[in-house]
């Protein structure tokens, strides 16, 4: 068995499927990059955002570009953007039930 076919078979999915269809490595990782920034910016939006000023939120999206950065070398091998999917959802999920009981208390009052 060769290297690269070794390297593909420990890959998590996503990260496996984005080094095998993008013509350049280069090209993958800077996918791999753009998934898990934005996946990290949805959750920190469903879940943690407040109303902030321009700047501050200047700041948090440059340290989710720092942190995803670092999460992007773990990915190859680790289920961080899988992760993030199921976070998302979990939190997509919430959000709705939550504007379903403040639709139904504005409905009864």
């Amino acid at each position: 068995m060769d290297e690269q076919a070794f390297v593909y078979e420990n890959m998590y999915p996503v990260a496996r499927v984005l080094y095998q269809n993008l013509p350049s490595y280069e090209m993958a990782g800077y996918a791999l990059f753009a998934v898990i920034f934005l996946l990290s910016a949805l959750v920190y939006k469903l879940g943690f955002a407040k109303k902030l000023s321009i700047g501050k939120n200047a700041v948090i999206i440059l340290f989710l570009a720092a942190g995803g950065l670092g999460l992007t070398f773990l990915a190859f091998f680790l289920p961080v953007v899988e992760g993030l999917v199921i976070a998302a959802l979990i939190l997509i999920l919430y959000k709705i039930r939550l504007w379903r009981e403040k639709r139904e208390n504005a409905a009864s009052q």
